[in-house]
């Protein structure tokens, strides 16, 4: 009986040593595995959702894909070079560029200038931060609409008061220049507001000592705007200027719905890369073309986006110095 209970005795000790060495690992596991499970879902979804299209456009932009007969004999780079002879494409390339920065560059200025003046101490400072976020509230379809009247080449209001100044009239839906113009007038409209209140959401981080440091030693608003509130906005700058680039180079619904045609124009003169896509996918059923200005527009996109943040920190490093 002794030599039983000293054998169960070592085996239960042996199970109990085993089960501790198990619990140890798995915690050991839990430390290490624990990160990567918790952020693995954003992973999956931006594999599912952008890494996975990504890919098979480039697959489709690689061979010749039609709307009925999907996949045709794989054709390497003839897509592209096809797409970079065509004159649509540089055309659509300028216009896209064109009105990226009619929009973008005074948006981010527009958006800073609001922001500080919703940061100050205004009567009713939450109507008019709810205020400015209504146009971006209302449909792209009914912004386009609205101003599509409004800059109207015979009867519109701004030719209208040209008119009444003794000013002739601006063909906006003729000339390059006064198109982008427009256009850009609603891509401003709609985003200014939105873009406010991520600066001001920034702006009301920053620690107040910083302010009143600066009004004791006699800065002004102006100095205290460039001194402080844009070196501390720096980030935030950063991810306004990329977000912007991003959609200001994938501008589709104000340049589509400009016109009742929905082409960019007689001559094309405000078509975007975007709308040049969608008419070559759809308009001439040739996926492969279209996917390969795709990859074009997501390089162009890359490119110009890297530019933005490098000199979006060179700037804002030189005004923290």
């Amino acid at each position: 009986m002794h030599v039983r209970s000293l054998r169960s005795a070592r085996r239960e000790t042996s199970l109990a040593g085993g089960r501790w060495v198990f619990r140890q690992r798995m915690s050991r596991w839990d430390v290490k595995l624990s990160p990567y499970l918790y952020v693995s879902p954003f992973f999956i979804l931006f594999a599912v959702v952008g890494a996975f299209p990504l890919g098979y456009t480039a697959y489709v932009s690689l061979h010749q894909w039609h709307l009925i007969g999907g996949e045709g004999a794989f054709v390497g780079l003839e897509n592209y070079r096809y797409v970079l002879g065509q004159e649509y494409f540089w055309r659509s390339l300028r216009n896209t560029i064109s009105i990226f920065l009619l929009s973008s560059v005074p948006q981010v200025i527009l958006a800073l200038l609001i922001a500080a003046a919703l940061d100050s101490s205004l009567r009713g400072r939450t109507w008019w931060r709810m205020g400015v976020l209504l146009p971006y509230v209302i449909a792209p379809v009914a912004v386009a609409l609205i101003f599509n009247d409004l800059f109207g080449d015979r009867f519109g209001l701004f030719n209208q008061a040209l008119g009444w100044i003794g000013l002739d009239p601006i063909a906006w839906h003729r000339d390059v220049l006064p198109s982008h113009l427009a256009i850009a007038t609603m891509v401003n409209f709609r985003w200014t507001g939105y873009n406010a209140l991520i600066f001001l959401a920034a702006m009301q981080a920053i620690p107040r000592d910083y302010y009143e440091a600066a009004q004791i030693d006699g800065a002004g608003p102006a100095r205290r705007f460039v001194s402080i509130t844009v070196p501390q906005l720096r980030a935030t700058i950063i991810f306004v200027v990329i977000t912007s680039t991003i959609g200001g180079l994938q501008i589709f619904d104000e340049p589509r719905m400009y016109d009742q045609y929905g082409l960019g124009g007689a001559n094309r003169q405000w078509q975007t890369l975007t709308i040049y896509l969608y008419q070559v996918g759809w308009t001439q059923k040739n996926f492969g073309r279209a996917a390969a200005i795709a990859w074009l527009l997501f390089l162009i996109i890359v490119v110009i986006g890297l530019v933005n943040f490098y000199l979006t920190r060179r700037i804002a490093s030189k005004e923290s110095r």
